[in-house]
């Protein structure tokens, strides 16, 4: 594909010549739009200076450091891309090859989308598994699960594996352990059997249908699955025929699948399981659609969007007619899991392609989350949802609040800049101005008080060249035309005679054309205020009279450049007070922003000190001397206490391993 595209534009020399067209041109991360570039915009990449993804990632994207647990039980920093810089300038970027059109834009008829978020407390056996999880992740030790010690390879994907883990308990724990786990009341396949019943009774006179997604568990006919078991519920607590419920996966042919679909929308089959791949797309059973759920999260934005576009889409008759033109979008989600943090990750994520696309960001910098397929997610936000600890998430919300407030800020200063910029050049040009206009002035009264009138009221032109004895205009004009053509100032003014006490000047000035050097010589009289007038932007008639006359013309354009001065000065005089308002505006959320990065502060000791292993949290305090260092006060449950030890601020916490005693020092 590349060598095809590089061949159409090195024929025609541009950037041109090819046309992708695409539903998702960004499905998961910014990373991708590099591809699209290299692809068809090169040229432009190499203006900027850009040929390996590592320089457009170098001015686009900016690498964070996530701290984890080793499997040894240390802290180590992990990179990694995260945050998008330099936004606006890349939805720019992008817009500039695409034409991108929603449904809404181009009039499509389709029903909304109604999204419901339906929590589930954990069960007692998804509680205690949580701490395992929590556990096996900062120790790396797998036999806490249940299962074999790491391999090699396996401990440099801990994370993975705790992220997995984490995503089966939440759905099921038989996941796990078909054997040691079983069913539960309030697990997640009860919670979606009486909500898929529901909708089923409801919309039962106009035989509604159901999809069902998920990509975990999916229905294999000897295994225990979750597909199985929420049929098995629909079926023996609901009531629901058998043969009403199916699973993708049993469409064993491009036949079977057809015909399954067609059942669709014809109610045959009311509720329809299967997973992003095999049936968020191509799928047209819309028909009667009243219902989506997502059982799981998939991974990418663009799945999310895939799947919910199986009810979405044109001709869903069934939610025009009974459901209010709507399609409710259900989502499964477990309590001190991953479950809502994915599904926010997913929505954020789609938030930012939708304004890229559209280039209409919100901000200067995004945050594509912590969890991706390759590497899980970093143990700190790991371990801060699944333990309900939501510091982590907490300093996620000010680092955005405090980017966003931090953004306007840098608008509000940069105007403020540019306005005394702007303000510092009115005023620079007004002053400016003032002065022409008093030596302008001072041409006008001068030339004023010597004009000479003829008897018929026409004004004289006693023009006098030097050296030359003749003043009749015709004799004059003849000498000047012959002064145009052969006089060489070399650049300078030089001074040829004078009218009415000022002085007329030639210049002589060299352009080339078709490679030869042209002289032309312009003509022009000075005033007493060293100002240069000209008519006809100083080239000469070739009528004699004609010429003779250019500089009594030029004296009267000066009223009209005098008033032009003075407009100009009431034009730029009138922003003056609003530009001075500006210059000398305070910006009203300081104190805001300094509430916030104090609040911060206080979050990232708390973080810092919940990350130490426990050897480091007692070591040597901060910024205290070893040998002032003596005193750690540990009341009973207290987490953290402040003493004030003369200018010392002491911060404390309990030690585990020692015994909580009240009065006990170290």
């Amino acid at each position: 594909m590349l060598f095809a595209v590089r061949t159409i534009q090195d024929r025609t020399g541009k950037d041109l010549g090819a046309t992708f067209l695409s539903g998702t041109t960004i499905s998961n991360s910014l990373t991708e739009l590099y591809l699209l570039f290299k692809y068809l915009r090169p040229k432009e990449l190499e203006r900027q200076g850009i040929n390996t993804f590592d320089a457009w990632a170098a001015i686009f994207a900016k690498k964070t450091k996530d701290y984890e647990f080793s499997v040894t039980n240390q802290i180590v920093q992990k990179e990694r891309f995260r945050y998008f810089i330099k936004v606006p300038e890349l939805a720019s970027f992008y817009s500039e090859i695409t034409d991108f059109r929603t449904a809404k834009d181009i009039g499509i008829d389709r029903p909304e989308k109604n999204e419901i978020l339906h929590n589930i407390p954990p069960t007692p056996d998804q509680q205690d598994f949580i701490q395992k999880l929590m556990a096996f992740a900062k120790t790396g030790d797998a036999t806490i699960l249940g299962r074999a010690p790491l391999s090699e390879s396996e401990e440099k994907a801990k994370m993975l594996i705790a992220t997995d883990y984490a995503r089966k308990m939440s759905l099921d724990m038989r996941l796990i352990d078909p054997q040691k786990y079983g069913d539960h009341i309030d697990n997640k396949a009860s919670h979606c059997a009486a909500v898929i019943a529901g909708y089923y009774k409801t919309y039962t006179p106009q035989n509604g249908t159901q999809f069902v997604f998920s990509d975990l568990g999916t229905y294999k006919p000897d295994i225990w699955n979750p597909y199985s078991e929420i049929k098995n519920k629909l079926v023996t607590q609901y009531g629901i025929p058998a043969s009403e419920i199916r699973f993708i996966q049993e469409a064993g042919t491009e036949k079977s699948r057809k015909a399954m679909i067609r059942d669709m929308n014809e109610g045959k089959i009311r509720v329809l399981f299967g997973s992003t791949e095999m049936l968020g797309t191509g799928v047209n059973a819309q028909q009667r659609c009243v219902a989506i759920h997502h059982l799981d999260a998939p991974w990418r934005p663009s799945d999310l969007e895939q799947r919910a576009g199986r009810g979405i889409r044109k001709g869903n008759e069934i939610a025009k007619l009974y459901a209010g033109n709507k399609v409710d979008v259900v989502i499964y989600a477990v309590e001190k899991s991953l479950d809502a943090y994915k599904f926010g990750l997913l929505h954020n994520k789609q938030l930012f392609i939708n304004q890229l696309k559209n280039n209409n960001m919100g901000s200067r910098t995004i945050d594509e989350g912590s969890m991706d397929e390759k590497s899980g997610m970093n143990f700190s936000e790991y371990v801060a949802i699944l333990s309900g600890n939501t510091e982590l998430l907490e300093k996620a919300r000010l680092e955005k609040k405090i980017t966003s407030l931090e953004g306007e800020r840098r608008a509000f200063t940069q105007g403020k800049s540019s306005t005394r910029w702007k303000l510092e050049g009115i005023m620079q040009t007004v002053e400016t101005n003032k002065g022409f206009i008093a030596r302008i002035s001072k041409d006008v009264e001068a030339f004023a008080s010597r004009v000479q009138v003829a008897p018929d009221g026409t004004r004289l032109n006693p023009v006098r060249l030097d050296g030359f004895a003749a003043t009749d205009p015709v004799s004059v004009g003849k000498k000047l035309n012959e002064i145009a053509d052969k006089a060489r100032t070399h650049g300078l003014s030089e001074p040829i005679g004078s009218l009415y006490g000022f002085t007329l000047l030639v210049k002589s000035e060299t352009t080339v054309k078709d490679g030869f050097d042209l002289v032309q010589n312009r003509f022009f009289i000075k005033g007493e205020g060293e100002i240069l007038y000209n008519y006809n932007h100083g080239h000469l008639a070739a009528d004699p009279k004609t010429a003779a006359a250019n500089f009594l013309n030029a004296l009267d354009t000066m009223p009209a450049l005098l008033e032009k001065y003075k407009t100009d000065n009431e034009k730029l005089m009138k922003d003056v007070p609003t530009l001075k308002a500006v210059v000398e505006s305070l910006w009203k959320k300081e104190d805001e922003l300094k509430g916030l990065k104090a609040e911060m502060v206080v979050m990232e000791r708390k973080i810092e000190a919940s990350l130490k292993p426990i050897e480091q949290s007692v070591g040597i305090m901060a910024g205290v001397p070893k040998e002032e260092n003596k005193f750690v006060a540990m009341p009973d449950n207290l987490q953290t206490i402040n003493k004030i030890m003369g200018d010392r601020l002491v911060v404390a916490r309990p030690v585990h391993g020692i015994p909580e005693k009240k009065g006990f020092k170290i």
